[in-house]
């Protein structure tokens, strides 16, 4: 039989870092992954969603050339099947970079099923291995709600889930989406920037529910200036082949779509592991801060554990479970600075608390925004939609909270997150020197506002 000192069980976001990680510290690891390594994130969501986003956005911007100066003879067109050839490109070189590094680094892959049979076994092709430490990354799946008509749609291939639209054949003429968190919005901004007759129909007040409350809301009317139909407050009721009933203001309303997405959360994939007795929070395994669960010996990571189901979350416990597990004992997970990112057109990204949480904590606080119309780099690359906001604590300024609405925000966003990493302020960063002109300089201007006032505005 063999022995390891750590297997890791999923080769997703988390599993494949952990794995690294363990391997680096000198553990002799051993990575299980049924599929392929990289998880869905890199094979059907993160990346293949961010590639479709950017083809969409050339798209866009070519059919808009003119406002560049830029003078196109005849029609702008584009080719589905050569958009999803580019996406499948990328990830397949991505996978093979992440093969290539588990290679490297020295960890055993094994293709297939792992059915864990204890805390310290695992089987896997009709064989059983041995482990000294087990992490699982097993991940999670999209949930289909028990809407009456939706299975039997799901079945027909009519609605789909993020996976299957990713793979469809044909963009849809009339897409309609049954929630507005991220996936959700983010494919409705592809689908509506190729040309697609896009609704969005969610339960709650509005769409991307964890972001503060005006970027929210500014952002909803971006998406419907760009053409998408908006519902809040809203609740699918039945799914009849093409056609969705839902209520809204007190009535029933009809829609016909040629592909209906199901984009209403995921369900972390916690099956399989009944025989370790692990504590549960819901379908969730109940960790600790180093990702240790009930069962010592035993971690979960990324979307089973169900605390933040964001691909980075994932690698920083899978960096977090290794690191503990060899002996760092300080090695620990802050989920209070973990950034969000929204890769709509415009992005939105954030960290720390929204506004509403600042104010529910009973916290004394300073809000400071800086809109991208008084961005000189902005205009000049014709991005003038969106804001900063940053929430500042009113005696010393430290950030408690960062939210960007504007394009490249989710690379904007890492600054702040440093800041409170270190516990900084608004003084460090309006005192920082921005190179000018870029983008950048909304965060400095923003944080001149928090201290006194912003100099361009």
């Amino acid at each position: 039989m063999k022995t390891y000192d750590i297997v890791v069980l999923g080769g997703g976001p988390g599993g494949y870092v952990a794995a690294i990680k363990a391997a680096q510290l000198g553990a002799k690891v051993a990575l299980i992954e049924k599929e392929v390594v990289g998880g869905i994130c890199l094979n059907h969501g993160c990346i293949p969603t961010k590639t479709l986003l950017k083809n969409a956005k050339v798209y866009k911007t070519i059919k808009h050339a003119s406002d560049y100066g830029v003078v196109l003879g005849g029609d702008v067109s584009f080719d589905w099947s050569l958009m999803l050839k580019r996406k499948d490109l990328v990830v397949k070189k991505l996978t093979m970079g992440v093969g290539g590094l588990l290679k490297k680094n020295g960890v055993e892959v094994i293709s297939g099923l792992g059915k864990v049979l204890s805390p310290t076994k695992i089987e896997v092709n009709g064989e059983t291995i041995e482990t000294k430490n087990l992490i699982l990354a097993t991940g999670a799946s999209p949930i289909i709600p028990p809407i009456p008509g939706l299975k039997e749609a799901y079945e027909k291939k009519i609605a789909v889930t993020s996976r299957e639209l990713l793979q469809i054949a044909d963009a849809p003429k009339k897409l309609v989406i049954i929630g507005g968190g991220v996936i959700g919005v983010e494919f409705a901004t592809i689908f509506s920037s190729l040309g697609s007759e896009v609704t969005i129909i969610e339960k709650l007040d509005g769409i991307v529910p964890m972001m503060d409350d005006d970027i929210r809301t500014q952002y909803a009317k971006i998406l419907k200036k760009d053409g998408i139909t908006i519902f809040v407050n809203a609740e699918v009721k039945a799914v009849n082949g093409h056609e969705v009933t839902y209520s809204f203001d007190g009535k029933d309303e009809k829609i016909s779509a040629d592909t209906i997405l199901v984009s209403v959360g995921m369900r972390p994939n916690s099956q399989g592991l009944e025989v370790l007795n692990l504590k549960m929070d819901r379908a969730a395994v109940a960790t600790d801060e180093h990702l240790e669960t009930s069962v010592k010996g035993v971690y979960a990571i990324g979307d089973l554990n169900g605390k933040y189901m964001l691909a980075h979350v994932a690698s920083a416990e899978g960096l977090v479970a290794a690191e503990y597990i060899m002996g760092k004992k300080d090695a620990k997970m802050r989920y209070d600075r973990v950034p969000n990112a929204v890769y709509g057109h415009p992005e939105i990204a954030s960290v720390g608390l929204t506004e509403k949480e600042a104010k529910a904590q009973g916290l004394t606080y300073k809000v400071s925004t800086f809109p991208l119309q008084a961005s000189g780099k902005a205009l000049a690359d014709n991005e003038k939609d969106g804001f900063i906001k940053l929430i500042v604590s009113e005696q010393y300024k430290e950030i408690i909270g960062a939210h960007i609405l504007s394009y490249n925000a989710s690379d904007l966003i890492a600054e702040l997150g440093v800041t409170m990493t270190l516990e900084g302020t608004a003084y460090e960063i309006a005192h920082t020197i921005h190179p000018h002109p870029t983008l950048s300089e909304i965060v400095m201007e923003a944080a001149h506002g928090a201290v006194d006032k912003p100099i361009h505005m």
